[in-house]
């Protein structure tokens, strides 16, 4: 077998002009265009992570948010358990100030027909024994003793009672 440089040079730079040729218009567009695609990756999964940071910050603040929902809605029936025991209270109380009041009135208002009564009953009982007393003696009484005795058994019967 037998050497030949001329074959082995042509080959040569032959090999040489192909691979400057690749490297030119197939292999700097075909990394240029990997390049560029592991640009867009990586921007990608840069926006996806701060979507994700996003959105678990405003997971937190929706918790945070239901949280204090949560408390002034205990606070909101909180305070309507307390405002409407007051107002039993009050209503109590002013139901017993009412009983209280009804109550006295009623013993005034017995005391006082219980003295007209009495009072009645007097003059009655006063008219009744003039009338026996003056039919048992049968002689007329002049008006003054009449009334005299009238007032005298007034005073005999208000101390009995």
């Amino acid at each position: 077998m037998q050497f030949v440089w001329t074959s082995t040079v042509i080959t040569l730079i032959a090999f040489i002009i192909l691979y400057l040729l690749l490297n030119r218009y197939a292999i700097g567009p075909l990394m240029s265009m990997m390049e560029k695609r592991r640009d867009l990756v990586l921007s990608q999964l840069n926006e996806a992570a701060a979507t994700r940071e996003e959105a678990s910050a405003y997971v937190e603040q929706q918790k945070e948010a239901l949280q204090q929902a949560r408390k002034e809605a205990y606070d909101i029936i909180e305070q309507s358990r307390q405002t409407s025991g007051k107002q039993a209270d009050q209503m109590i109380a002013s139901a017993k100030e009412d009983a209280v009041r009804l109550k006295d009135e009623a013993l005034r208002d017995i005391e006082s027909e219980k003295n007209k009564a009495m009072a009645a009953l007097r003059s009655e009982v006063g008219r009744v024994s003039v009338q026996i007393a003056s039919k048992l003696i049968e002689k007329e009484i002049d008006e003054k003793s009449n009334e005299g005795l009238v007032d005298q058994y007034l005073k005999d019967v208000g101390t009995k009672s």
